[in-house]
């Protein structure tokens, strides 16, 4: 007994109708339909001669496929096997969630000042999906690990993660004021790398010409 489609043939669903799905039974043979499996011809004179079709036996081979089990695969045309090619568009993307959580004294710095600036990095793992960090000595730390950590960013569900990775950096900011003549203004140095953030509104308001206020600071 052998499975479907075994190189190239396919089980007879004319002589292996009652079989499981992919076995087959050979040499099973079908009623002779000229004398309906009695293997003699009867006549009217009460004589009966020898069916020619089935030579007395009363059986016939299968006409589908001559009692073999099997008919050629139409599929894979007899070989045993098919030539295909699946073609598979791979797209890949890099989703991210950011979250600042900054000191009363620079809530007017834009988020994007510290995307920009170089910190300490407290925390950096990677895992097919990562888990909140935890510090032994600080509760806000964990408590913002968890809140970056559910509010991941949302995965189509046509895609598939290969792995992600979570990172806290902390980002120092220094709020400088500098006064000239009973007027003052104030800039924000954030991070290492000491990006100088200002409002619109400097040097309009307080300069003329050439402004060198930030000379001295060598940035």
């Amino acid at each position: 007994m052998l499975r479907l489609c075994w190189a190239g043939d396919l089980v007879c669903a004319t002589c292996n109708a009652g079989q499981e799905p992919g076995y087959y039974k050979e040499n099973q043979m079908n009623q002779c339909s000229t004398c309906y499996g009695r293997g003699l011809i009867a006549h009217k004179d009460g004589s009966d001669t020898l069916c020619v079709k089935c030579n007395g036996k009363g059986k016939i081979p299968c006409a589908t496929c001559g009692s073999r089990g099997l008919i050629k695969c139409e599929t894979c045309n007899g070989s045993g096997s098919l030539l295909s090619r699946s073609v598979a568009i791979i797209k890949w993307k890099t989703l991210s969630t950011r979250k600042v959580n900054a000191t009363r004294g620079a809530a007017s710095v834009p988020d994007e000042v510290f995307h920009r600036a170089k910190g300490v990095q407290l925390c950096n793992t990677q895992a097919y999906q990562c888990t909140p960090a935890f510090f032994a000595d600080s509760f806000f730390l964990n408590k913002f690990s968890s809140e970056v950590i559910a509010e991941r960013a949302q995965v189509p569900t046509t895609a598939r993660i290969i792995c992600e990775r979570h990172t806290i950096s902390v980002v120092p900011v220094t709020r400088v004021t500098m006064a000239h003549r009973r007027q003052s203004f104030s800039f924000y140095i954030i991070g290492y790398s000491r990006e100088v953030y200002l409002k619109d509104y400097y040097p309009s308001r307080y300069c003329w010409g050439l402004c060198p206020c930030l000379e001295w600071l060598k940035l």
